[in-house]
């Protein structure tokens, strides 16, 4: 090769600099950290230029449509009191978790018999396609009309704006379980149900809550687009920014809330994902502290359950005698 008439200590690091430059090369922890903070700054410095100066004359942008860093971090005091942001950011938190704890409650199971049976995953594919290609303002006009502008409009936006997502991915997760693992847990006697429980379900997991993290996250954006029409005294982030864009509202909590919004839901993600890992330290070479807990009460389960309904050679001999027992000797 080129490198081959060049002394040692050249070699190596033509070798290091041409993997330095190879593509998907990993990088180290630290230079993620600095490029990501790089990133930060470039967009505050950007933000900070277009802002510059006092009279609007002075500025590229003027402050009723961008107010700078230093004037949007001073309207927070009134974003918290005045706004009650905490109250608020609760009130949205309840309706996510109750609106995408419901979708998952309903698609995780349904996407795993989709992804079981083929018949059952034809029947329910127009519906999963016509749910990822909603409009989403389709769904807040059907829902307002369904179900008015309580709390349950909003619960039921999120419910049907998340589970033909939920559905697919579970589907998928299932699907792409190599068949190998199946024909071994069928060549060992197992049962359909045994197969479906112990072999696809448990080697779909990982992906599957891997899916809901993601989608956790696509619902906070969804609650918002919902809160932006909701009627005064029921709350919620969304009803912050709608009061803000309104005529006497604060163009700064715009901007606070759109960088506040996306810090809580990272260190919800950041916990969802310690769950993760937790549960499923075969993928990712954790303790797996909540692992073991899981598996400590679904063995729990199943000895309780054993001795509640015992298996069928248990009770035989407490059966009635069968017919050919009771017929006579000829």
């Amino acid at each position: 090769g080129p490198t081959a008439d060049l002394p040692p200590a050249a070699n190596q690091t033509q070798t290091a600099r041409a993997g330095s430059l190879a593509l998907r090369h990993p990088i180290p922890a630290w230079q993620a950290v600095l490029l990501g903070l790089a990133s930060v700054a470039l967009v505050l410095a950007a933000w900070w230029y277009v802002t510059r100066g006092e009279s609007g004359e002075e500025r590229i942008i003027s402050a009723v449509k961008m107010p700078s860093p230093r004037e949007t971090l001073e309207g927070f005091p009134s974003l918290w009191f005045n706004q009650a942001l905490t109250r608020n950011l609760l009130v949205s938190l309840r309706r996510l978790v109750l609106g995408f704890g419901l979708a998952a409650l309903v698609g995780v199971p349904v996407g795993i018999l989709c992804g079981c049976f083929t018949r059952v995953h034809a029947f329910f594919v127009p519906w999963t396609i016509f749910g990822r290609n909603a409009p989403m303002a389709a769904l807040i006009s059907l829902t307002f009309t369904l179900f008015g502008t309580g709390e349950l409009q909003k619960v039921m936006f999120l419910f049907l704006a998340c589970v033909a997502f939920i559905i697919s991915d579970a589907a998928r997760a299932v699907a792409d379980v190599g068949s190998q693992y199946v024909d071994t847990a069928y060549t060992l006697g197992a049962t359909r149900r045994q197969v479906i429980t112990k072999v696809l379900v448990p080697l779909a997991m990982p992906d599957i809550f891997n899916s809901l993290r993601l989608l956790f996250g696509l619902a906070f954006g969804y609650i918002m687009l919902v809160e932006t029409f909701t009627a005064e005294g029921l709350g919620g982030v969304g009803y912050i920014l709608n009061f803000a864009m309104s005529r006497g509202g604060k163009k700064e909590h715009i901007y606070l809330v759109l960088m506040i919004i996306p810090l809580v839901a990272l260190g919800i993600d950041r916990v969802l994902y310690w769950v993760q890992r937790q549960l499923f330290p075969y993928r990712y070479g954790t303790a797996g502290l909540l692992h073991w807990l899981v598996y400590g009460c679904l063995k729990a389960w199943e000895d309780v359950w054993s001795w509640i309904w015992p298996p069928r050679a248990a009770w035989q001999h407490l059966s009635l005698p069968s017919v050919q027992q009771q017929a006579p000797t000829s």
